[in-house]
């Protein structure tokens, strides 16, 4: 198995594209009050900034930072470059991103070891786009990802079967693959500090905490991950969201803000003959806080306007803010979900059970 992840992607592109760029802390994202980094260069790192971050605060941190506005369509196109370079391969290749796929590479040796082939797909990607990737090679998805992340950038790591168990035991908790920030908080409160602490835990204790995730923290606490690589990954939602630069405080606004989202989500799902019959309306609010409501509905979507119809419905539900001092909303998204077949012609219609 090897799992190849790309060095800071979009920002890479950018100094490979830009020479002014190169060596300097780059940031591709928005630099306006409400925009976030997308993606930070390796210069930029050592001062703190990393993507997800408020670019406010992230110009606070490096103020040298340089924002480049993302160019999502060029991404795209690297992207599939380096896809066809893994297809020369295997065709057994499962994206999680633009940046990063597992490769199964066990019944496409031809005489060659994994960690060859790996080198070999480097190199090429060096050669073919001008950027670097890092890899990591071991038995399982699991232990491939922890290794790809090992040496970056531009680095190679194996973690072979007789090493995988004893090299989780050493790592911090939040280094964990599927352990989020929020799921390391709460093992901490239990003292689970590291893969040893989490080793320690009996799996009736896990599940009795984490549920059905509980196994999986058993087996991967003990270098056990069974999950395939899954080529074909079903696609479980399409979604849209956007950061405004004012708060939104009233739904005539908010509806008005929810309009080119909706579009923006069809287009995704309408050329691709999908839909879906399930609406989630996001709102995160100016403390940050996120709110998600839903709506599920007998039968799929059928056009852009009965999107926008279905999220706005969901609007009264976040807005106006409940609470005594009311906030603000500063980001708005939508999403279909339970994806299924778009059908050919108009919904049936309901009955009106209140008419």
């Amino acid at each position: 198995m090897v799992h190849v992840d790309m060095d800071a992607f979009y920002a890479s592109v950018e100094q490979r594209d830009n020479p002014d760029l190169r060596g300097k802390p780059v940031a591709v994202g928005g630099s306006s009050l409400r925009g976030v980094v997308a993606a930070a260069s390796y210069e930029a790192r050592p001062f703190g900034v990393r993507s997800a971050m408020p670019s406010v605060r992230a110009a606070r941190l490096c103020p040298d930072l340089i924002f480049v506005k993302p160019r999502f369509e060029v991404y795209k196109s690297v992207s599939a470059q380096i896809r066809d370079i893994f297809a020369r391969f295997t065709p057994l290749i499962e994206p999680l991103s633009l940046d990063e796929a597992y490769l199964d590479l066990t019944d496409y040796l031809d005489g060659r070891t994994a960690t060859q082939i790996a080198r070999e797909i480097r190199a090429l990607i060096r050669a073919e786009t001008g950027l670097t990737a890092s890899a990591g090679v071991s038995y399982n998805k699991f232990l491939a990802k922890l290794a790809s992340d090992q040496r970056k950038p531009d680095g190679l790591f194996v973690i072979p079967p007789e090493a995988g168990p004893g090299y989780v035991l050493t790592l911090p908790i939040g280094r964990f693959h599927g352990v989020g920030p929020a799921t390391a908080a709460r093992m901490e409160r239990h003292g689970i500090l590291t893969g040893a602490d989490l080793h320690r835990q009996s799996l009736e204790f896990l599940t009795a905490r984490f549920g059905k995730s509980g196994q999986y923290y058993w087996n991967i606490a003990r270098g056990i991950d069974h999950r395939e690589v899954r080529p074909n990954r079903e696609r479980k939602s399409i979604g849209a969201e956007n950061t405004f630069f004012t708060d939104i405080l009233d739904l005539p606004a908010a509806t008005e803000a929810l309009a080119p989202l909706a579009d923006k989500v069809w287009r995704h799902a309408h050329p691709r003959g999908i839909s879906g019959r399930t609406v989630t309306l996001k709102a995160k609010y100016t403390d940050f806080q996120i709110v998600t409501r839903a709506r599920s509905l007998p039968h799929p979507v059928t056009s852009a306007a009965q999107l926008l119809a279905e999220a706005v419905a969901l609007l009264p539900q976040v807005l106006p803010d409940p609470r005594p001092v009311p906030r603000g909303v500063r980001l708005l998204g939508i999403t279909l979900s339970a994806l299924c077949p778009l059908p050919e012609g108009p919904a049936p219609e309901q009955l009106d059970l209140f008419g």
